[in-house]
Parts: C-alpha cells; structure tokens; sequence
C-alpha cells in the first residue's frame, strides 16, 4: 500500500507539471516579472551576505529579481542551449536594477536560457519588461516600519499601471514581510492573466514592510 500512494503522488506531481529542468529552450507560454521589495531581502537574504545593496546609504527600493519563462503550469528551467553564456562584463551591466551581476548571472543560467533568446537580447527583453512597469514611489516614502495588509501593496502597483487588472500580478510574502511584486506579461511584455501557479497572493492583513535604507 505504501509503494502505490508513493507511486500515485509521484504520478500527480508529474501531471501536475509543477516544475521542470532542462526543458527545451523557447517553449512557454508568458513570462513573470518578479520585483522584490529590497529592504525584505536585506532583511532576510541580503545582510548575511554583506551585500552592497543591503548597505545603510544604498537607498535600494524595488529591484528587479528576474524575467522568468512561465508554463500555464509550472516553469521551464536549466534548459539546454547553443548560446553562448553572457560576459562578466554584460551582468554586472545589469546591476543598477538587478542589485548584482552574480544575480544576473544566475538568473541567465536558470531562467534566460529557456527563453531561446541569446544572452544580449534575454538581459535587453529584461530591461524593457523592467521600464513597462512602474513601481509605486509611496513606499519609498516611509520613514519606519509599517504592517499593513499585502492587497495594498498590489493596489498600489494597480493604481500606478491602469493596463494591469488584479489577476495580472500578485505580493508575495516571506517571514511575515512583503517580498516581491509578480506580474504576468505575454512574449511581447503586453499585460496577461496569471497561471495557476502564480496568482497565489499573500494574505496577510499585517504584512511587515521595512523603508528604504
């Protein structure tokens, strides 16, 4: 009995395509534009790592975690490609929105190689995606912590992008704080209803958020 419910979960996960590697490149349906909340990842992440965008003066708000290939369920990632890696020089030109050229790096190497873009035109696709978007400057307003329910944050985002309707995007939370800004944009970054998967919003009514350092 054991062995069949062990064999049964493993056939509902498979089915349920929650997640793949080495997918082929070029196969998805949209991309995730993920936009974490700087101060929480200092937080939670960042300041462990001596990060330099964790820094007391950096005056960090909203960055841009990654352009992320999407299935309507699950994810391609470490997908297979022919093209050639990106140069040290080309990820740490993405630092000004990314944080860090390791990030971009990485972000490549997991996600852009799906796309069956090369790395140029993957990290060009991502700076584009990034100046579609605007993000909320009243958060970068606060002079202290403050709890306040996660929906405001999306509300906000709503308010600031009228292309965007609320099934186009989703807060996330992490440890109790607002973590990232979701939003589902089609091949051509045009706003898109989100899969299953991502339209997963938090709901806390006393999320923590952290002002700008």
């Amino acid at each position: 009995m054991r062995v069949l419910l062990i064999l049964l979960l493993g056939c509902a996960l498979t089915a349920s395509g929650a997640h793949a590697e080495g997918e082929r490149a070029g196969s998805f349906d949209y991309y995730v534009l993920a936009l974490s909340w700087t101060p929480t990842w200092c937080a939670t992440t960042g300041d462990a790592r001596n990060a330099p965008e964790c820094a007391d003066s950096a005056d960090i708000a909203w960055t841009l975690h990654g352009l992320w290939p999407q299935y309507h369920r699950g994810w391609p990632s470490f997908c297979p490609t022919s093209q050639r890696p990106p140069s040290r020089q080309m990820t740490e030109a993405m630092s000004d929105i990314m944080g860090s050229g390791g990030l971009a790096w990485y972000q490549w190497k997991k996600h852009g190689r799906c796309t069956g873009l090369s790395a140029p035109a993957y990290f060009a696709l991502t700076r584009e995606a990034w100046g579609r978007i605007a993000r909320p400057e009243v958060f970068q307003q606060l002079t202290r912590p403050v709890k306040l329910p996660a929906r405001v944050v999306e509300e906000a985002f709503l308010k600031e992008n009228p292309g965007l309707d609320p099934d186009m995007l989703t807060i996330t939370c992490r440890n109790g704080r607002i973590a990232e800004a979701r939003l589902c944009l089609s091949r051509d970054l045009n706003p898109v209803p989100c899969g299953q998967d991502v339209v997963r919003d938090c709901r806390l009514e006393n999320a923590l958020l952290d002002p700008v350092r």
